[in-house]
């Protein structure tokens, strides 16, 4: 600690009391002027002056009172303090310490005292401004030969404020990886405290909260208790974040417990009331919490808001509404927090008519809606999928900011609309709002939906040029490149970045990168790379390697995936369950996957989808419309996904009536608007039993919806297996008109061997000819077999196999 006065870091004025004047009291400015005062006036005694400057600050007119002080002839200390707390009082604090710095260019007429020095530490935190704060310490360690306790308190709030600011420049605020215990000036000061007041002991706990050395903060709160000094509101409200912190449920109740027995000075404390509310909803606690709530006989709009908070917190909307029409019922008046909550719940329920009518609300009893509220309103509206009166909202905004525009683009994207979402970020940057890491994010994510290499190499280009870096930025650009076609850029973007910087999400985005462009050996060597450099994989890793495990044909893989997902606590994730399920129902083991599934704790819709479609492979419809039917009772609705797996699973089984029950229930009793998807398995499931011209009616009755390539190859495939011929050339017709720009190979080759069955080489010639002069070529069939740990690859007219021999042999056995 330095014991040498230092000059303070700003410049004092060159003139004297009697004519200097501060202009006015708006704290943003500072500005000083010359006046004609009044000549001093010897009959006014200080007491009398002093509580007529206390009062006219109290007024909010520091300046006037500075007026008057100007008139004082040598004034004395009390007066100098007077007009710096009433500058502290009025938020003035860059005044406040101008004044000082006066106060000591005078130091020959006046002393500073520890009154002096605890005012002007406090404006120096409120200023965040360490360079002076470090000067007044050095100053009244000179000036003062026993400190009080009050500037002690005041330079330990000092330290605290500006060390745990992120805004300070000098300091560079709250860093992690910043050693505090080395260069913890605030646990230095707190250590030369000979004696400690309460406010000593909160503050040093509130210091240890804010640096999140959360068992620290509890050990001093201890502490405290065994000095004997009693807690006080402000001791409960710092202490109850370092338990949530720690996830300490026990002792939440113990200190809740010597809450209610301090007194009702803490249990009736609105602001005591709020953080233990807080701090039980932040541990999952929200039966607690809202016991708190109820014994709570007057409420402020804190502990309204608090309480709404804690069950959004823990992604319960439902009650955060009823809530919310409850305060709204007793008349409570609401902030801008309350309403803000509200509009998040609505959010999370995606429920468009309870969103209009909460945004009727808020017009109707917010005079001047606030800019955070708006942003909020289109975050609602485009959540609960009406994203036309999220624009209309945005269109008419009188004023936006880059949030707004952020939530508008980032709606599109999310919502489908990714070309608008792209239009708007241009139009953003014509009213000159900056690209921030959001819109980047939302472009990234834009270009990857259209499969637009172009815009992704821009973005891409536009961060290098710029020196933009943001947290997940490599992850989000790997996972671009991958999903528009260039897994080659995401492999070199991946390489060149620094093996011991990659995070947990750019290894993620580059196994599923390789994964969904079908390089699953490379998936699977980048996963093992990742545990080499001591990478722990989680849920999203398993999710993304188990998919290739059934890919290769590699069933083993899968098992020690499934034993290591075990071992690391895992397996109990939706998502990796989900995955196991799916690889171990598509490597044939569906007695695993059945387990398996049996296993996952809370199943979502994509599971039963997943059971359910594993059952339609394996030819086993009984069970999965059994299972389909086991999902509604358990209270989770179908998607469309669900349907086509159902559907999928009934064509397999031969189940056409219960198909066609369940197709047509998809729109009568769960509104769900059939897609090409549904009617390509209604199509192939007719088709497959030998309803073929029924099913042929049932497509052509479709209309335009019934133009698609799936539909209408899936009716052809039908006519090939069942020989009708007829049917199967006008079907084939209907095709080929319908192909602008893809390759018809596979409906060619159908449409030939539809004549080969019949025995017509005439037509079979004709076909061939024309697949020649268009230059089709028949995509090589490939399998593969794992046999004792190894995959064996095999393609159609194999020669490469070194057992290739002995197998035609073998097969020729069997002819």
């Amino acid at each position: 600690m330095a014991s040498s006065a230092l000059p303070l870091p700003i410049s004092p004025p060159s003139t004297t009391p009697s004519t200097v004047s501060t202009a006015n009291n708006n704290p943003s400015h500072s500005s000083t002027t010359i006046i004609c005062s009044p000549p001093p006036n010897p009959t006014l005694r200080t007491p009398s002056i002093r509580s007529r400057l206390s009062r006219i600050c109290q007024q909010g007119q520091p300046h006037v009172a500075r007026q008057l002080f100007d008139t004082i002839s040598q004034p004395k200390t009390v007066l100098w303090n007077t007009i710096i707390i009433g500058y502290i009082c009025n938020n003035m604090p860059h005044e406040a310490l101008l004044f000082y710095s006066l106060m000591k260019s005078c130091s020959s007429l006046t002393k500073c005292d520890s009154y002096t020095y605890s005012s002007v530490l406090k404006a120096c935190a409120l200023s965040r401004n360490f360079r002076t704060g470090k000067a007044v310490h050095c100053h009244f360690i000179r000036g003062l030969t026993y400190p009080s306790r009050i500037v002690y308190n005041a330079l330990l709030n000092f330290y605290a404020t500006c060390m745990s600011s992120m805004d300070n420049k000098e300091m560079g605020g709250y860093i992690e990886g910043f050693d505090y215990v080395k260069h913890d000036l605030v646990c230095k000061v707190f250590n030369m405290m000979r004696k400690r007041d309460v406010v000593a002991w909160n503050t040093m706990i509130l210091w240890y909260v804010k640096t999140e050395r959360y068992l620290e903060a509890v050990k001093l709160f201890r502490n405290m208790m065994k000095t004997g000094i009693k807690q006080s509101a402000v001791s409960f409200v710092n202490i109850f974040p370092a338990i949530s912190g720690l996830e300490d449920y026990n002792n939440a109740e113990v200190l809740y417990g010597m809450l209610l027995k301090s007194g009702d000075e803490c249990v009736d404390n609105f602001f005591v009331v709020s953080s233990a509310i807080s701090m039980f909803a932040e541990l999952g606690c929200l039966d607690f919490a809202r016991k708190i709530f109820d014994n709570c006989s007057l409420r402020n709009i804190e502990i309204w808001n608090t309480m709404i908070g804690g069950y959004l917190q823990n992604n319960v909307p439902v009650e955060g509404i009823k809530l919310f029409i409850q305060a709204m019922e007793l008349g409570t008046v609401f902030d801008d927090v309350t309403f803000l909550s509200a509009l998040i719940a609505v959010s999370q329920l995606q429920q468009l008519h309870l969103a209009e009518q909460l945004h009727a609300y808020v017009i109707k009893n917010e005079r001047k809606l606030p800019l955070m509220v708006a942003n909020a309103i289109l975050v609602m509206y485009s959540r609960c999928g009406s994203i036309h009166t999220s624009f209309e909202i945005f269109d008419k905004m009188p004023v936006r900011d880059v949030i707004s525009w952020n939530t508008m683009v980032s709606a599109f994207v999310q919502n489908g609309l990714d070309d608008e979402g792209l239009l708007l970020v241009y139009e953003m940057q014509k009213q000159g709002f900056l690209v921030d890491s959001v819109t980047v994010t939302a472009i990234l994510s834009a270009a990857s939906n259209l499969r637009n290499q172009e815009i992704g190499k821009q973005t891409h280009a536009y961060l290098l040029r710029h020196g933009i870096k943001f947290q997940g930025m490599d992850s989000y650009i790997i996972d671009m490149y991958a999903k528009s076609g260039l897994i080659r850029y995401s492999q070199i973007l991946f390489e060149k970045s620094n093996s011991s910087n990659r995070d947990q999400a750019t290894w993620n985005a580059m196994i599923a990168g390789l994964a969904q462009n079908g390089l699953i050996e490379e998936a699977i060597v980048v996963f093992r790379k990742m545990l080499q450099q001591n990478v722990v994989p989680n849920a999203v890793t398993l999710a993304s390697v188990l998919p290739a495990c059934s890919l290769m044909g590699n069933i083993d893989l899968g098992k020690q995936l499934h034993g290591f997902s075990v071992r690391n606590l895992l397996d109990s994730s939706v998502f990796v369950g989900t995955a196991l399920v799916d690889m171990y129902s598509k490597s044939g083991a569906l007695k695993l996957a059945e387990n398996m599934f049996s296993k996952i704790p809370e199943k979502n819709s994509v599971t039963y989808t997943t059971m359910i479609l594993a059952y339609g492979q394996h030819g086993l419809g009984e069970q999965a419309l059994t299972l389909f039917s086991s999902m509604q009772v358990s209270g989770i609705q179908p998607d469309a996904i669900t349907f086509v797996a159902v559907l999928s699973a009934c064509g397999y089984a031969g189940l056409v009536d219960e198909g066609l029950h369940i197709f047509y229930s998809m729109e009568r009793e769960f509104n769900i608007q059939p897609s090409t998807e549904h009617y390509c398995c209604v199509a192939d499931m007719l088709g497959k039993v030998g309803r073929v011209y029924e099913a042929y009616e049932f497509v052509e009755q479709l209309g335009e919806m019934g133009n698609s390539l799936e539909i209408w190859g899936s009716l052809l495939a039908s006519c090939r297996l069942h020989e009708k011929s007829y049917l199967g050339e006008v079907v084939a017709k209907r095709l080929l008109q319908m192909d602008t720009e893809n390759s018809t190979t596979g409906y060619h080759v159908l449409l030939s061997n539809i004549y080969a069955g019949e025995g017509n080489w005439e037509s079979v010639d004709r076909v061939r000819k024309e697949m020649k002069e268009k230059d089709m070529r028949k995509t090589v069939g490939c399998s593969w077999i794992e046999v004792a740990g190894c995959v064996n690859y095999f393609t159609s007219k194999d020669q490469e196999h070194p057992q290739s021999d002995k197998l035609y042999e073998l097969l020729g056995l069997h002819k």
